[in-house]
């Protein structure tokens, strides 16, 4: 799979790191690069893009603007150095939201997610009376004082509840924020994660042994209610190979 993309940016150490981290990646073709979003309308337009790094605060034309322009928008990648736009740029549907400076470790996790997209993009034609399941988001934004976070569904370990409020135990953090159960059900849903207890959601992949009516996860105890025993343990023998 070749992608062909472009970055626009109006610093200009930006897009050399870009244009760096594009010629280390065998299946991105970096066409041209702009520190303009004007500039660029013309060119999205008039050749075949599938990939666009995209800054949003720029002068003149900001990234958002540009891409509410667009008719045909290719797959968007957002960088920027502010958090604020994040939840912006998820309702716009846009691949990934990276954070400068971005390593490249980072960049080639977001150009993986593009190759995903479009491979899931190009499955086979459905019928035109069937509806086609839409993807699973591999994260969630939650609200934490005055911003949101980012969390990504594969970081997360468990989730327990603390009076009203819930703590996201992840790989790496520990996120305290105000949310009501339903929503996080809405969130916290299977395959993936599965509700034990009043007061926990556990990812199923993460579970490090069972015993009786509890759950091992890292360093941590879960207990297993009454109320969630048999559907969580109707998962775990849907897994079990012997």
């Amino acid at each position: 799979m070749n992608v062909n993309c472009i970055a626009i940016d109006d610093e200009p150490l930006a897009l050399e790191i870009i244009k760096d981290y594009c010629s280390k990646v065998v299946f991105l073709n970096l066409l041209k690069t702009f520190d303009n979003a004007i500039e660029s309308i013309e060119y999205i337009r008039s050749n075949k893009i599938d990939l666009i790094f995209l800054d949003i605060q720029m002068e003149e034309l900001s990234g958002i603007q540009l891409l509410n322009a667009l008719k045909n928008k290719p797959y968007i990648i957002f960088t920027t150095a502010y958090e604020r736009y994040a939840i912006q740029g998820f309702e716009l549907d846009v691949v990934d939201y990276m954070l400068k400076p971005i390593s490249f470790e980072r960049f080639i996790k977001g150009v993986n997610k593009v190759c995903e997209r479009m491979q899931l993009d190009a499955g086979d034609p459905k019928p035109d009376n069937a509806k086609a399941k839409p993807a699973e988001p591999s994260f969630f934004f939650v609200k934490t004082e005055t911003r949101m976070e980012r969390i990504e569904n594969n970081d997360v370990l468990y989730v327990e509840g603390m009076g009203d409020y819930w703590r996201i135990v992840t790989k790496t953090r520990r996120i305290m924020t105000l949310m009501n159960a339903r929503k996080l059900e809405e969130v916290l849903r299977e395959p993936q994660f599965c509700r034990v207890h009043k007061s926990f959601f556990i990812a199923l992949d993460k579970i490090e042994s069972i015993e009786r009516n509890r759950i091992k996860i890292s360093d941590q105890y879960i207990p297993v209610s009454e109320t969630y025993h048999k559907a969580f343990f109707d998962l775990v023998e849907r897994k079990k190979l012997a």
